[in-house]
């Protein structure tokens, strides 16, 4: 497994302005990850829960904190499924964000 593609994990969080204003804070850190192919199988069952998979990478599971959403070549995606492989990898199935101002 070759780990040479690029992701940035985001991590968001949500924070209170002087105003009250609930306000989104997003952190990025760039990880290494192996792209592959999202599963026929996996595709199938997820189209029928109205989700949308396009990719998916592996990334070491010591270096996954729980994040929801990652970036891969300028665009967004969210995280909708992960799958503890083995204890030390774990696959990030994602579809793209649409409509968000800051993707």
């Amino acid at each position: 497994m070759l780990f040479r593609d690029v992701i940035s994990l985001i991590t968001v969080t949500t924070t209170e302005n002087e105003l009250g204003d609930t306000i989104e804070v997003s952190t990025e850190r760039q990880v290494f990850a192996d792209k592959q192919s999202v599963r026929q199988s996996e595709f199938y069952q997820a189209a029928a829960t109205g989700l949308r998979p396009e990719l998916m990478f592996v990334v070491r599971t010591i270096e996954y904190n729980g994040e929801t959403r990652l970036k891969y070549n300028g665009k967004e995606y969210s995280i909708i499924r992960t799958y503890d492989k083995d204890g030390e990898l774990t696959e990030l199935v994602c579809q793209g964000v649409v409509n968000r101002a800051n993707a």
